[in-house]
């Protein structure tokens, strides 16, 4: 298995604890607290003018970090994005409240070349999260992603997956790309009392196909 380009911080934390890289990433956006699964309760992308086309999105754009993101279909719309680094033992930082939508720092900003990170809750503390409808994404609806540059990077959805967090595919989610891609990740599945976890990840995967001024 490869070792992914954008993971230098993450790797040299699981090598120091000696534990597999995977149980680092898949502690992703637990509750704190025992809750119930959110239910699961959609507009076209607007018209802006596009300043890049799919046939030049490949080249990447320079990095800006996230400011913030819409998901037409699924009722998404975060107008602030926090940034997210590693916990002491080497996890992924979740966001502290149920609506906010972070990055990890430690990937590509959304439009760069290689697969950005962007992270919130399915619920937390019984209010639904900013992701609690992550899992009814469908090949086809966008994710539109506001820069700190002022560009909008466009990015179509190809597929959604679940994964128990026990057999997360750390490679696969957060490997290198030759293009700009995004990933979405949120809990999902069955809740486990006992642990005050949920069992599952669901992640989103889409690549970049617009870039807007």
């Amino acid at each position: 298995m490869r070792h992914p380009r954008l993971w230098p911080a993450v790797m040299a934390v699981a090598a120091a604890l000696g534990v597999v890289l995977a149980v680092a990433l898949v502690l992703v956006l637990a509750p704190k607290a025992p809750e119930e699964l959110a239910p699961a309760t959609a507009d076209p992308p607007g018209t802006a003018s596009v300043a890049r086309t799919t046939a030049t999105t490949a080249d990447g754009l320079p990095a800006a970090k996230p400011a913030s993101l819409t998901i037409p279909a699924i009722g998404v719309r975060a107008d602030a994005i926090t940034d997210l680094g590693l916990t002491p033992d080497g996890a992924l930082e979740v966001p502290g409240d149920a609506t906010t939508v972070g990055w990890f720092t430690g990937a590509p900003s959304p439009g760069e070349t290689g697969p950005a990170v962007l992270a919130a809750h399915v619920d937390y503390k019984h209010v639904p999260g900013a992701f609690s409808r992550l899992k009814d994404l469908r090949p086809g609806e966008q994710a539109r992603v506001g820069r700190a540059d002022g560009r909008i990077a466009v990015f179509t959805v190809y597929r959604v997956d679940r994964y128990a967090k026990s057999a997360f595919p750390t490679d696969r989610v957060y490997g290198d790309t030759p293009d700009p891609e995004l990933r979405l990740i949120t809990c999902g599945g069955a809740f486990d009392r006992a642990s005050g976890n949920y069992l599952d990840n669901v992640v989103a995967y889409a690549r970049l196909t617009a870039v807007e001024a």
